[in-house]
């Protein structure tokens, strides 16, 4: 048996003996094994990956354990992959990641256990805890640049596509912008590593790569070598809601059904009346080879959303630098809208959320069949709905619980209005044509059936 002992870095190094103990039962309690899994995802950083069974089956022996101390508290790692060791010595940076795992869990999750059930659903409540996970991991900075940019797209995307991200990345560092990504592969890790150069070129000293994840999404997405704070929700629709709190822009590259319920998301929220006049970048990009992929997603945006929501966003096609001086320009523009409404420069208060955006949704056969997917809805419940169902389907694609569920019981099935019906159809088809689902080499199933 091979272990290792780590002493804690960053937010986690000073505790109270109160705080300890109250970790030490966490980690003997129902969050031991989702614990565990989180911190042998992490123990993979940088594997190109998307089978979480992949991750835990060769690794039945792995475990962790908490070492109380006088000064606070060590973990114990019992025979971790050699993939997180370099000549013997665990790579700072998953060193790091592991205690931000304790820290977003153990600690966060102790601290909103006692909250009533009710609280848990009240919009602003949620909205307030979002806040606090992102201040205590210290995301927060409270600096007046207003210079982070989300960007999202696919995990699996093939090597054109991919270098378009870098060299995106590498535009918005020599402008020194600093890149927030959900810390995967492929779209996730590409700005990332391209704005690396971009800042070490400016001789940009405080380079922000920062990664937000979700507990039932880092095993199949582990966090890329790049990502320098790591950050994980309790769920998915927290996860989206500190991007776009967070967000000074967001440009958004090719991708799958996670990408669309990202982008469904952010339309949702912002086709609210109460949101008309936010000024927030939105930039859909690729390279010259991805037009079809953002016409078609485009047209689906049109034909179910409509116009208003098509206003939303700017597609730039092949134009990297374009990308990044766009979003440079709105820079300012951004800052002035928070200070003629008063709100935060680092996190964006005044965003009206609505509770279908955030409390969270269950992806199995009842709830994804129950699905309003029809027409005769208004256009944000309907952004809702539709984001939901593509977040069904990223949990069949590559969730643990999501895959086992379609193992046992079968795909997904998706009922509504035949000619929404057909548009999903369309478009999901076109993500399994250009293996945006799975990443290449693997062999897909749609884990999804559209009933027409």
């Amino acid at each position: 048996m091979h272990s290792i002992q780590l002493n804690p870095l960053g937010s986690m190094s000073q505790l109270s003996q109160l705080e300890v103990d109250s970790l030490s039962k966490s980690a003997n309690g129902e969050l031991y094994q989702v614990f565990r899994n989180c911190c042998l995802a992490v123990l993979y950083s940088g594997a190109e990956i998307d089978n979480c069974e992949n991750i835990f089956e060769p690794h039945q022996d792995f475990d962790i354990k908490l070492i109380s101390r006088e000064r606070g508290v060590k973990i114990e790692l019992i025979n971790p992959p050699a993939l997180a060791f370099v000549d013997g010595k665990l790579i700072k940076g998953v060193h790091e990641h592991i205690f931000a795992v304790l820290r977003d869990l153990l600690h966060i999750g102790a601290k909103y256990a006692l909250n009533t059930q009710h609280s848990k659903t009240d919009s602003a409540y949620i909205t307030s805890s979002v806040f606090d996970m992102l201040r205590h991991a210290q995301a927060l900075k409270n600096t007046a640049e207003l210079n982070l940019v989300v960007c999202w797209g696919g995990h699996s995307i093939g090597e054109i596509e991919y270098q378009y991200t870098k060299e995106v990345g590498y535009q918005l560092g020599l402008r020194e912008l600093n890149i927030c990504t959900g810390c995967g592969p492929g779209a996730m890790k590409g700005p990332m590593k391209g704005a690396t150069i971009g800042h070490a070129k400016q001789r940009y000293k405080t380079g922000r790569y920062l990664g937000i994840t979700e507990p039932s999404i880092i095993a199949a997405e582990p966090p890329n070598a790049i990502v320098n704070e790591l950050v994980i929700m309790p769920d998915i629709e927290k996860r989206l809601e500190a991007f776009v709190r967070m967000s000074h822009a967001i440009v958004i590259f090719p991708g799958g059904a996670g990408t669309a319920e990202e982008l469904l998301y952010l339309i949702g929220i912002m086709l609210n009346e109460h949101n008309k006049e936010q000024i927030l970048p939105v930039i859909l990009t690729g390279p010259e080879q991805s037009k079809a992929y953002f016409e078609s997603l485009d047209r689906f945006i049109g034909l179910t959303l409509g116009k208003e929501a098509q206003g939303l966003y700017e597609i730039i096609v092949g134009d990297p630098a374009r990308v990044a001086s766009t979003i440079k320009q709105k820079q300012a523009s951004v800052k002035n809208y928070r200070r003629a409404t008063g709100d935060s420069f680092d996190y964006n208060w005044s965003l009206k959320v609505l509770p279908q955006f955030q409390l969270p949704f269950i992806p199995n056969h009842d709830n994804m069949a129950g699905l309003n997917l029809n027409f005769d809805q208004p256009k944000a419940e309907l952004a809702a709905n539709l984001r939901r169902a593509f977040s069904g389907i990223v949990a069949g694609n590559v969730k643990a619980e999501g895959v086992k569920l379609i193992r046992e019981k079968g795909p997904f099935q998706l009922h509504g209005d035949k000619a929404l019906m057909d548009l999903m159809d369309n478009l999901l088809e076109s993500f399994v044509k250009q293996q945006r689902m799975k990443l290449p080499g693997s062999d897909y199933q749609p884990c999804y059936q559209v009933i027409k």
